[in-house]
C-alpha cells in the first residue's frame, strides 16, 4: 500500500485537482484559473519524471497561461456594456491565424523534443501541445469553441497517459472528454442567456474589447 502511495500521490492529487478545474471551467467561474496555477505547476515534476517532456514544458506554460487568464477574467470588461468578459464565438478573422500558429507551435515543439529529448511520443507529445497553446488562449477570452480544441486535445492525452503509466491522469482525460461536450452545450446555453439579457451589440467582429 506504502508503495502504490508513494507511486501514484502525485497523479491522485493532480487528477483530484483537474477534477475541480474543469467543473469550475464548466460553470465558467473565475476560480479555475486559481485551480489553473496550482495544478500545473505540481504537473511538472509528474510529467518530467514519466519522461514526457513536452508536456511537463507545457504544464510551465499553463501556469503562467493561468495568471495571464485569471487577469483577462478578473479585469478585462466590455467597454460598451460594462460588464464582465462575455462568453461569444470565435470570431472568423482568428481562424487562419489560429491554424497558422497551430501547426507552426506544433513543428517547433516536434523539433525541440526530437533533438534535445528522448521522448517517445513525440509526434502526438507535440501536437497536444500546440493544440493547448491555441485552446488556452481561446479560453482566455471566452470563445464558445475552445471546448473543441479541448475535446481532440483531451482524447489524445488519456492515450498517452495509458502508454505512459499515468492511470489516474488517463482517466482524468477520458473524464475530460465527456465534460468538454458537456461543457459546450452548457456554456452556448449560458451565451444566448447573456445575449437576451443584454441585447446592446458587441464592438465591431463579435469580440468583446
Amino acid at each position: 500500500m506504502n508503495e502504490f502511495i508513494e507511486l501514484y500521490w502525485l497523479d491522485f492529487l493532480t487528477t483530484v485537482l483537474g477534477l475541480l478545474y474543469i467543473w469550475l471551467e464548466y460553470r465558467a467561474h473565475i476560480a479555475l484559473w486559481v485551480v489553473g496555477i496550482i495544478m500545473p505547476a505540481l504537473d511538472v515534476y509528474l510529467y518530467y519524471s514519466h519522461g514526457l517532456y513536452g508536456d511537463a514544458g507545457m504544464a510551465v506554460y499553463y501556469t503562467l497561461a493561468a495568471v495571464y487568464g485569471l487577469c483577462v477574467w478578473k479585469f478585462k470588461k466590455t467597454r460598451k456594456l460594462k460588464q464582465e468578459l462575455p462568453i461569444i464565438n470565435m470570431p472568423p478573422r482568428f481562424y487562419l491565424p489560429a491554424t497558422l500558429f497551430f501547426f507552426v507551435a506544433w513543428g517547433l515543439t516536434y523539433y525541440i523534443l526530437v533533438t534535445w529529448t528522448n521522448s517517445t511520443v513525440p509526434l502526438l507529445d507535440s501536437f497536444t501541445n500546440a493544440l493547448s497553446f491555441v485552446g488556452l488562449w481561446a479560453l482566455a477570452r471566452k470563445y464558445l469553441e475552445q471546448w473543441f480544441f479541448w475535446m481532440v486535445v483531451d482524447m489524445v492525452c488519456t492515450i498517452l497517459y495509458i502508454q505512459k503509466g499515468i492511470p489516474f491522469k488517463a482517466g482524468l482525460y477520458g473524464l475530460y472528454v465527456v465534460i468538454a461536450v458537456m461543457g459546450y452545450y452548457k456554456w452556448k446555453g449560458m451565451m444566448k442567456t447573456t445575449t437576451q439579457t443584454h441585447p446592446q451589440p458587441l464592438p465591431r467582429g463579435g469580440e468583446s474589447e
